[in-house]
């Protein structure tokens, strides 16, 4: 396993807000009685399937060697089993549905996520990763971070209270820690999809048979 252990701008830019996100109570942001968060997720579940849709069309897993093709399927679905946690699988958008349906959602999509890592191609191909891909550390570290304190704040974990400075402002918090990460994942997804297109352009044998 290799290491990208450059601090990039991006990377630079998520911690700098992600510092300052505290702060949103001493500024006294209006809430608009949860307005405010809901247009935040709603945003977020935009990126999300954003994140899905560009990752098919940038990469085109189905022009991919084998292996690579069901790596790049697995992380659109991936970005879809976000989209649904992000929007209770559903039933934010339609709350008159019957229950059944965002559990039989969640159930497809986390299913399929599973059950693509029976495909031997697939954990053959994350395998070689781990052993061979550049890992982009930083922007690794801010994506984990991120998402680690925003499930403090979801769950009033014991760190929770160095992030909440207001408990009135805890949920808008908690959304606001899920933006860099969403954007971190975005960005460690392109880090490795850019250098798919750079590993097609140097072994161009390699993908021959595959377009």
């Amino acid at each position: 396993m290799k290491l990208d252990t450059r601090v990039t701008l991006p990377v630079m830019a998520l911690i700098a807000v992600s510092v300052l996100f505290p702060f949103a109570a001493d500024w006294h942001i209006p809430l608009f009685n949860g307005a405010l968060v809901e247009q935040v997720e709603n945003m977020q579940a935009l990126w999300l399937f954003f994140g899905a849709v560009f990752t098919l069309w940038y990469i085109r897993p189905h022009s991919r060697p084998e292996g690579e093709k069901q790596f790049w399927l697995w992380a659109v679905m991936w970005w879809l089993v976000l989209l649904g946690r992000s929007t209770s699988w559903g039933r934010v958008y339609f709350p008159e549905a019957p229950h059944i349906i965002f559990k039989a959602v969640s159930v497809i999509l986390i299913g399929g996520l599973l059950l693509s890592l029976l495909s031997k191609p697939l954990r053959k191909e994350i395998a070689r990763r781990l052993r061979e891909n550049t890992l982009p550390l930083g922007l690794m570290a801010v994506t984990v971070c991120t998402f680690l304190i925003s499930d403090t704040i979801e769950h009033h974990r014991l760190l929770a209270p160095l992030f909440v400075r207001d408990h009135l402002y805890a949920d808008l918090m908690e959304e606001l820690y899920e933006i860099p990460f969403m954007v971190g994942l975005f960005g460690v997804t392109l880090y490795f999809m850019k250098a798919d297109k750079k590993a097609e352009i140097m072994y161009p044998v390699r993908y021959q048979h595959s377009h």
